[in-house]
């Protein structure tokens, strides 16, 4: 069987962040830490007993993660209380309609977007990431599904994945359809903006970063080398829709499963939610790893509300 959406790399190119660019921008290379993550008490016997019980009984465990098992390597969400992007600024990600439309959206967009690759694309996966790897070495986990745009999965050795909303390091044109890889896009930013320079504040979940207007404006922005049409990353943005081919090859592999594992994930976006409904329809048993309370905490036969990296390797196969 095969199964498209496995990501094995970039076009035969190692997934590592581009940290040659010049004096073009600056972001503070601060070492991965837990500043991003909700505060939480540490996981007890019970909780890591009851976890252990779980996985163990499946054999084939679908698992689906968010925001919450990549904050432990450095990286904000969105949501959550206090650390997330949202509670921290009054500033959004790009629409989807918004950035199709106008010209001036996605030059501000990639330009932010260059001076915060360098730093994003250099994120490693954690502990949590590692132990799913492990999991699926070992025959246990059948599919993994992941929000995140980050590759720490693909980085940590996850093979058998869906990328439920695609990936930064991956380029695509609207046009024609032509990828390629964000590491070879960031040598065309450099080589069409030599001089241009700025400094950022702050990293978002996609490898966004916010720059004062009057910086954008002189920023060029190239057009695909194949037909000229224009590059977007390929992610789902905000207010897009996954594709339909993706979501029946993930509804296909839930029914292949006979348990499900949500991780880091508070499920608000209904393109992950669903499959939550889709496994309860199914009577599929549920657990939940999440700091604070998520869509379908109802649903979960068991809900543990501890750090992801605090619980999933201690799981024993």
């Amino acid at each position: 069987m095969k199964f498209p959406s496995v990501f094995k790399g970039l076009e035969g190119r190692p997934v590592l962040g581009l940290h040659r660019w010049g004096s073009h921008a600056s972001v503070p290379q601060a070492a991965p830490s837990l500043a991003f993550v909700p505060a939480s008490p540490p996981p007890d016997a019970v909780a890591i007993e009851k976890l252990q019980a779980f996985v163990v009984r499946c054999h084939r465990l679908f698992v689906l993660t968010g925001a919450g098992i990549s904050t432990e390597s450095g990286i904000p969400d969105y949501r959550s209380e206090g650390v997330g992007l949202y509670a921290r600024s009054d500033r959004r990600p790009v629409q989807h309609t918004e950035f199709l439309r106008s010209a001036a959206a996605r030059q501000k967009y990639w330009a932010r977007n260059f001076v915060g690759w360098p730093q994003f694309s250099s994120h490693q996966p954690n502990v949590a990431h590692r132990a799913l790897s492990n999991w699926e070495r070992q025959g246990k986990l059948h599919w993994l599904v992941t929000q995140n745009v980050d590759a720490l999965h693909t980085k940590a050795g996850s093979q058998r994945m869906t990328e439920l909303h695609g990936c930064t390091h991956r380029v695509v044109c609207l046009s024609c359809g032509a990828r390629v890889s964000r590491v070879q896009l960031q040598e065309h930013f450099e080589a069409l903006n030599p001089t241009w320079t700025a400094e950022a504040h702050g990293v978002a979940p996609d490898g966004d970063v916010f720059l004062p207007e009057e910086q954008v404006r002189h920023f060029q922005v190239p057009s695909c080398s194949r037909c000229g049409g224009v590059l977007k990353p390929d992610v789902t943005f905000f207010g897009d829709n996954v594709c339909k081919e993706k979501v029946d090859f993930v509804y296909q592999r839930l029914a292949e499963s006979d348990a499900v594992l949500v991780a880091g994930s508070s499920l608000q976006v209904f393109s992950a939610y669903k499959f939550a409904l889709a496994a309860r329809d199914r009577k599929l048993p549920i657990a939940i790893i999440n700091i604070g309370p998520t869509r379908a905490d109802s649903l979960a036969s068991l809900k543990l509300n501890s750090r992801c990296g605090a619980l999933l390797p201690s799981v024993l196969l």
